[in-house]
């Protein structure tokens, strides 16, 4: 055999044991985004895709205590415990908001009981939502986000993101916010966000006065509110995207509700009218997240077993202090050495796992048992693939080496609940030991379908078969749901109907 033949034979066999990037990552630096946001009665979903691959869930439910992240609030210290360094206070809700000592002013230089006493009224913003039985975690460090800035009334300093790499324009953006916050601040600091790299010094001009002006009726607001109230609420998640996520990466906003969208076109057609054009309102028969598959995929982000490409699996399991996750080789064998094979699947599963993070919105603690492999060279691959695979999450990621037993401890920020425990509770009939959907969940999905199913068109009567447990709350919100989808409803209890089954009957 020629050498030119035995290098070309070489050359794809190395080829082929190259372990496989997803390709939605391949981009050459450049993430193609979409939006889709799915308005119905109590709920918002919103799905971001990156190069066609479904990458996060965000959820809104009005009348509910969640998505406060973001929130002021003029709180009441009820309890200052020395022992654990802790306060918590009463912003006006069921459960108190827990303050630790180093999210005080001081930040931990003194005592929690040198700064707090019981019945004192001060400023905090929540950084994290109730999560099972923990109240909200809160801080004083308040800040005020923006499209290109964050105002941090009270730090001094003047930040640039570190995801801003050009030197020069690092030092352009400094050396002018630094000028405006002299002008303007008072003393306040602020941070320079990445996407204030494209921005105009007038746009960057207008923002800090905006912000400025923010913070003044805040401070009003806390003189003259009493305690517990809400000083200013933090925009919803449909302007949220529009203000974080919304730049020249994304080539569609589509949202399916006219209410929605024109808050969005409104919104953008202010800081940034260039993208206007990106936004469009959805008016398909379809449901929106039917037409794009991402029902399908947040029905497949219930189990905990998901396969991968090469025949191997990752198992999810979620519990209160942590996340753990285990990689097998299932089905997959390999064409070589043990090894080989063992690393193929290691490197796939991380870059599948950091998907799934991020899609189903895990935080905390998060410990990963890769299989066992001989090689360290092999283990640094491993662990550069989750690192690869993580860039683009937009939540604060620490991973650990990996251990000669083939762990790693890695940990993700948590500040809201996670699309397990949002839409799933405890299943009735397994007590705990798994999880079925919940029982809001059940009646907005009801909703969803009865309305898809009628066209929203009023008249005629429904009759619902369901589980006894699930009839009781749906006769709790019976006005509620007949209202949203224009019927009178006849509901039935069916003990021998499973807890997710039920029946339409159209009368």
């Amino acid at each position: 055999m020629k050498r030119s033949h035995l290098k070309a034979v070489r050359a794809v066999k190395e080829q082929k044991q190259q372990p496989i990037r997803p390709a939605y990552l391949n981009d050459d630096g450049k993430t193609e985004v979409e939006v889709l946001v799915n308005t119905a009665f109590e709920e918002t979903r919103i799905a971001i895709l990156e190069n066609g691959v479904l990458v996060e869930l965000l959820w809104d439910r009005r009348n509910t205590a969640l998505n406060l992240v973001g929130n002021i609030y003029k709180a009441t210290v009820e309890n200052v415990l020395p022992g654990i360094n802790s306060a918590f206070l009463n912003i006006g809700y069921e459960k108190n908001a827990y303050l630790y000592i180093t999210d005080t002013i001081e930040g931990g230089k003194k005592p929690i009981d040198e700064i707090l006493y019981k019945g004192q009224e001060i400023m905090v913003q929540v950084v994290k939502d109730s999560i099972s039985t923990k109240g909200m975690k809160v801080t004083m460090d308040v800040t005020l986000p923006g499209r290109y800035l964050v105002l941090t009334p009270n730090q001094k300093y003047v930040g640039v993101s570190k995801n801003i790499e050009d030197l020069e324009r690092r030092d352009q953006l400094n050396a002018y916010v630094e000028r405006l916050a002299e002008k303007y601040l008072e003393g306040m600091g602020c941070i320079v966000r990445t996407e204030a790299e494209d921005a105009t010094d007038e746009e960057l001009e207008k923002e800090i006065k905006y912000l400025y002006r923010q913070w003044k009726t805040i401070i009003t607001r806390f003189e003259n509110q009493p305690a517990p109230s809400m000083l200013h609420e933090d925009m919803g998640s449909v302007l949220q995207v529009s203000r974080d996520i919304l730049t020249e990466n994304v080539r569609l906003y589509m949202l399916d509700n006219k209410k929605d969208y024109d808050k969005v076109v409104d919104f953008v057609s202010k800081i940034s009218p260039e993208l206007v054009d990106r936004i469009k309102l959805y008016t398909g028969k379809t449901p929106i997240f039917e037409a794009y598959n991402i029902d399908q995929e947040i029905e497949r982000m219930r189990r905990i077993k998901i396969p991968l490409a090469n025949g191997g699996s990752i198992i999810i399991q979620e519990a209160e202090s942590l996340c753990a996750i285990d990689v097998n080789t299932g089905k997959f064998t390999g064409e070589n050495s043990q090894e080989e094979t063992v690393t193929r699947t290691n490197i796939e599963a991380a870059y599948a796992i950091a998907r799934q993070l991020r899609l189903r919105n895990i935080g905390g603690i998060i410990v990963i048992d890769f299989i066992d492999m001989r090689k360290a060279s092999n283990r640094h691959k491993v662990v550069d693939a989750l690192n690869d695979a993580t860039k683009r999450d937009r939540a604060k990621i620490r991973i650990l080496p990996i251990t000669r037993l083939g762990l790693v401890e890695m940990t993700r920020e948590r500040r809201t609940r996670s699309t397990g425990n949002l839409i799933t509770e405890e299943c009735p009939q397994c007590h705990g030991s798994g999880r079925v959907l919940s029982a809001e969940t059940m009646r907005i999905n009801l909703q969803r379908e009865i309305y898809d199913l009628t066209q929203g068109k009023p008249g005629g009567t429904l009759k619902l078969v369901v589980h006894p447990a699930l009839s009781e709350h749906l006769r709790q919100k019976l006005s509620s749901v007949e209202k949203n989808i224009n019927r009178t409803i006849k509901i039935t209890a069916d003990p021998q109907i499973a807890w997710e089954d039920y029946k339409i009957i159209l009368e």
